[in-house]
């Protein structure tokens, strides 16, 4: 083998690790996880107790990948954007409320259990809130791929049976929570609907 070929060998061996090891440290395995515990699996489908959480909030549109600017106040606010001009850690998953004619929607980002106990610190933007996430009982669906108009349907539909299965009762409307960054490929995903049940 030539030289030259051990250097490209070696140079593209070195490209796939930190592209991996990079893929790694900005996948969710890299964030801290809202906690819960899981009561019951079945497949793709788990019924879950969840503790209550603060979340920072702010409305947002029907487009899951926060096109209206939703995700980038959210991020700014976890940037400083904050009275203590503290960063705040990035966690998942990021909830989502799809609008309605009731409200406009909602995105959410779990505030680090660290930051909850102690201080939250108050958003300097005005389009972004504080609210606590009642804990409770959850019907969930985990699914993979993009998250779209079409995906959610169908897993909405399909947690709504599941549920019906069980004779579960609804307590409020479906919720989306996504897991990943946007680069993510679509069959790596972790995407998941949440109904609260009664």
């Amino acid at each position: 083998m030539s030289w030259k070929k051990i250097i490209y060998a070696c140079l593209t061996t070195f490209l796939v690790a930190i592209a991996y090891f990079g893929w790694r440290l900005t996948a969710r395995s890299a964030y801290e996880t809202a906690e819960y515990t899981v009561i019951e699996a079945d497949g793709s489908f788990e019924t879950r107790s969840y503790p209550d959480l603060m979340l920072a909030t702010t409305n947002r549109k029907v487009e899951p990948k926060g096109g209206d600017g939703s995700f980038m106040r959210l991020f700014q606010y976890i940037s400083g954007a904050n009275d203590n001009e503290q960063k705040v850690a990035m966690t998942t998953p990021v909830f989502m409320e799809p609008q309605s004619d009731e409200n406009l929607g909602q995105m959410g980002f779990v505030l680090p259990k660290d930051v909850s106990e102690v201080r939250v610190p108050e958003p300097s933007d005005e389009g972004v809130e504080i609210e606590k996430r009642a804990g409770g009982k959850f019907a969930v669906i985990r699914f993979a791929g993009r998250m779209n108009s079409e995906t959610i349907e169908k897993a909405t539909k399909d947690l709504q049976q599941w549920m019906d299965s069980r004779g579960f009762v609804a307590a409020g409307e479906a919720e989306l929570a996504g897991y990943d960054p946007p680069w993510t490929p679509g069959p790596l995903r972790r995407n998941e609907i949440l109904i609260r049940l009664q």
